[in-house]
């Protein structure tokens, strides 16, 4: 019977019992063969028969039971969430900077004397264009200070919030009793600048998407069973150990097993980073998402679901991710210091002038001054600033910086590891004994390369060409390509395969007739950028180090074309980890750039990653930054522009600092009009962004 995956939403579901009624309820149908809920997702897998109308059935049953269902497509939702937040944070900043300019409009008449009926007339006029404003705009702020509050700790969303919510009320009041000044314009200046810097911040990180879920694609969705009426197409989870599976060329293995009948050649390099392909013949172990390139292959499950390599390496990058989000940022040292600070200096500004003058109102409006004129302003947008002028610099380059935190470690590092297979190489297996091989030999070799997919087939066929009639040319899946010429029965393949000695380097070997067989050798070809890459990061006083998955020879071989002296080969993923975890124990921060799916983990576990954009969909997303233009040399030119980042974010924290130094003695003596803290912040921020803007002319 044909099967088909349904995902539907379980909004409703929140404990393990809800999580057994489901399941329980589901698999009780003839109809449905698996059904798993994941609680942290609210939705549930099934696995039912594909025949019509299915889903909606299996909505009713869920809904009879008391758990209203829908159907889910997870890549919309993701991307329906992600704009919704993008739109969110501009309309609130929209909405921010027009009231913001209407209530400066209104307030200019009172900063030039209106006294009076008038000057009242435009505060109230002020407070109903301000009060719904900053009610909606600096909601982002009200929801992170109360999450920060509720936890019993700090972040700079609570000065921030306060700060706006007591200009507000102190405005509020002060226009109730005819006073003379009120803050609602400051209150909303406030608010536009740091929402621009938190909508900065966000449109940095909106391309940045965990790395664990890009895994999933490369799993198989369904796989073709052994049974005792021929073949069945069923869904992975239907899959049991020992089932014997048929993989054809060109699919990918559902399942880690054994080989237990016919001969081929399998593509490891998603998993391995390995450049070649691997024979495997009966009795030989695979791994679920290697792809097959030769001949048909049946394996024997014996590594199902979370038992697969594959699925090893995902929760190593998952357990790497979480551990890399522990970092602290400048931006997060300096609230820490910064939010304590602030309460404490308008507490005793409150407090010194009550006691000191018992004008209490008097006293409210000088602490509320304090609050306002050392806000955080020129600080919220210190960090989103540069981010914004570096990721733009770094994306006219090639590099996309995918979360706004990495640029900062960047600026860190002190070692560079690369991998080797499509990082500092090509991928593409070049011959390099072309000369040395007599022109007859190179066109039989040429006639049959012609009639393979091997990539060193292809190589060869790209390397020389021929006109020789070969005849009766056959592919042996796993050996290699063989045929006759005149009555010779000619061989290219492997080395037991021709009768030769297998070389210390990547070979395909040529046999005609009874000669001597002869060895075509071949190497990937080192990126043209790679000496000069690793040679700049060297002079910036970067160690490196090269990590890969292949034999020692050709990791050596790529390390001395580089220039690298520490090398490691046929390193695993869990290895490459281990490796990083060993640097990062003896102090060092590393910088990781790696391409194939077994450098996920390393590239999550690393202090920050790089990896090029011909790099699988899982390494792109481990990785912090990509290499759009797929050249190597941009790496040392990033952490160029990262070093120089770091160094404008302090700058723009100094400039906060000494903004503060000049305007909170002045907020203190309680010299501070609105229209003075209005000036200064504005002045402190737009300084702050011209700042954060010479990263854009850097050379």
């Amino acid at each position: 019977m044909p099967m088909r995956r349904i995902e539907l939403s379980l909004p409703t579901v929140h404990c393990a019992a809800c999580i057994a009624a489901v399941e329980r309820q589901l698999s009780n149908r003839p109809d449905v063969f698996g059904a798993r809920v994941n609680l942290t997702l609210k939705r549930v897998s099934i696995t039912a028969a594909d025949v019509p109308e299915i889903e909606d059935v299996l909505i009713a049953e869920l809904d009879s039971l008391g758990y209203p269902a829908k159907p889910l497509d997870s890549a919309v939702l993701a991307m329906a969430e992600g704009d919704k937040a993008g739109r969110d944070l501009l309309a609130r900043l929209g909405v921010a900077g027009f009231a913001m300019m209407n209530v400066m409009l209104l307030s200019i008449s009172v900063w030039a004397g209106a006294e009076g009926y008038t000057r009242d007339l435009m505060h109230w006029i002020s407070a109903a264009i301000a009060l719904p404003a900053v009610a909606f705009a600096g909601y982002p702020f009200y929801k992170s200070a109360w999450s920060a509050l509720s936890r019993g700790r700090l972040n700079m969303d609570v000065p921030i919030s306060l700060a706006i919510l007591l200009a507000s009320a102190v405005s509020l009041f002060e226009t109730i009793k005819s006073g003379d000044h009120a803050y609602f314009d400051a209150a909303l200046s406030l608010t536009f600048f740091l929402l621009i810097g938190r909508y900065l911040d966000y449109k940095t990180r909106a391309t940045a998407r965990s790395a664990a879920s890009e895994l999933a694609a490369l799993e198989v969705q369904k796989a073709r069973r052994v049974t005792d009426d021929g073949e069945e197409t069923v869904p992975l989870d239907a899959l049991r150990e020992g089932d014997i599976l048929v993989v054809a060329p060109g699919e990918r293995l559902p399942a880690d097993g054994v080989v237990t009948w016919g001969d081929s050649e399998l593509d490891p390099s998603m998993l391995t980073g390995e450049t070649l392909p691997q024979s495997v013949g009966q009795g030989s172990i695979v791994r679920a998402g290697m792809l097959n390139i030769a001949g048909p292959l049946k394996i024997r499950a014996e590594g199902l679901g979370e038992e697969t390599l594959l699925k090893q390496i995902t929760r190593l990058v998952e357990t790497a991710e979480t551990t890399r989000n522990k970092y602290t940022s400048l931006a997060e040292k300096a609230a820490n210091i910064y939010a304590p600070a602030v309460h404490l200096l308008s507490l005793l500004a409150f407090l010194g002038w009550g006691f000191a003058t018992g004008d209490w109102r008097l006293a409210i409006n000088i602490a509320a001054a304090v609050l306002i004129i050392t806000c955080p302003c020129a600080l919220g947008l210190a960090v989103p600033a540069v981010l914004a002028a570096a990721s733009g610099r770094l994306f006219a380059q090639g590099v996309l910086l995918k979360d706004g935190v990495s640029l900062e470690r960047l600026a860190e590092i002190d070692t560079v590891v690369f991998d080797k297979t499509g990082t500092l190489t090509t991928g593409k297996p070049a011959l390099v004994n072309a000369d040395e091989i007599p022109i007859e030999t190179r066109e039989y070799a040429a006639a049959l390369a012609q009639h393979s997919a091997h990539p060193l087939s292809k190589a060869i066929a790209r390397a020389f060409s021929s006109t020789l009639d070969i005849e009766d040319i056959r592919e042996h899946p796993g050996f290699g390509t063989s045929g006759r010429l005149n009555g010779v029965e000619l061989r290219l393949g492997r080395a037991d395969w021709c009768g030769a000695t297998s070389a210390t380097q990547t070979a395909v070997w040529l046999k005609v007739g009874n000669a001597p067989p002869r060895a075509f050798l071949f190497e990937d070809e080192i990126r043209p950028e790679a000496h000069e890459t690793v040679k700049a990061l060297k002079a910036a006083g970067l160690s490196v180090h090269l990590l890969s998955g292949d034999v020692p020879a050709a990791a050596e071989a790529i390390a001395k074309a580089a220039g690298i002296s520490h090398w490691t080969a046929q390193a695993s993923p869990a290895e490459k980890v281990d490796a990083l975890n060993a640097l990062a124990a003896q102090g060092h921060k590393v910088l990781m750039v790696g391409d194939g799916l077994n450098d996920a983990a390393a590239l999550a576990a690393a202090h920050v990653s790089m990896s090029p954009a011909s790099a699988v969909d899982a390494s792109r997303s481990s990785a912090d930054m990509i290499i759009i233009s797929n050249d190597l040399s941009e790496v040392a030119k990033a952490h160029k522009i990262a070093v120089a980042s770091k160094r404008r974010i302090i700058e723009n924290f100094s400039i906060a600092a000494i903004y503060n130094l000049i305007s909170v003695p002045l907020a203190l003596a309680g010299f501070a009009t609105p229209l003075m803290a209005a000036l200064a912040m504005s002045a402190s921020s737009i300084t702050v962004s011209l700042n954060a803007m010479r990263i854009g002319r850097m050379k």
